[in-house]
């Protein structure tokens, strides 16, 4: 029986990270700390239980004292496949997700969407910045798992396309549109770590 208006949270770290030279993204240092842990600390806040979704160095993701869950194939399927893996995971109606390099999210962004899925009564809440949608940055009912089960065995992998299939909202994050901010290679993360030292 799932547990009503509670909510599981996922921080997704299973990408290949072709970017950054196929370095584990979540593992990189962000001011002195892994990225992972800004994200596992902000969910940690809204959500219970937190899973990490990882499919490379799992010993070293478990060293931050949550469940450490792999996609259901080995053939890195993208985020979608670890959403349905923590869907599989999670005893709750409510999933939060966020990737594992947006060191710039704090808790009261994701309990925005969180309470706008409910709120609303809507499958999906996603983060809006005004211009486009952050796909990764949601809040959705685990009842579409038979859903998106369906959507990956056909070969499919677009987030927005699986998305827009379902009743979807989309939360106005125009006013802190720079947290959605991710870290997709190493200058980047200079950059930023320059930015907020300054």
């Amino acid at each position: 029986m799932k547990k009503q208006n509670k909510v599981t949270g996922v921080v997704l770290a299973g990408g290949l990270a072709r970017r950054m030279n196929k370095q584990d993204k979540g593992l990189i240092e962000y001011h002195n700390r892994p990225m992972i842990s800004y994200a596992v600390d902000v969910m940690s806040q809204v959500a219970s239980p937190v899973l990490i979704n990882a499919n490379r160095n799992i010993s070293d993701y478990a060293e931050f004292g949550y469940q450490v869950i792999s996609d259901q194939t080995d053939t890195f399927d993208g985020p979608l496949a670890g959403v349905l893996s923590a869907m599989l995971h999670a005893d709750t109606d409510i999933l939060c997700v966020m990737p594992c390099d947006s060191p710039l999210i704090k808790p009261e962004h994701l309990k925005k969407l969180i309470d706008a899925l409910t709120e609303n009564k809507a499958e999906i809440a996603v983060a809006f910045d005004g211009m486009r949608i952050h796909p990764v940055f949601l809040a959705l009912k685990t009842s579409l798992q038979a859903s998106l089960t369906k959507y990956l065995q056909q070969g499919n992998r677009k987030i927005d396309l699986w998305l827009e299939q379902h009743k979807l909202l989309k939360v106005d994050f125009s006013q802190s549109a720079e947290v959605f901010l991710n870290i997709n290679t190493l200058s980047e993360l200079k950059i930023l770590e320059k930015n907020r030292n300054e």
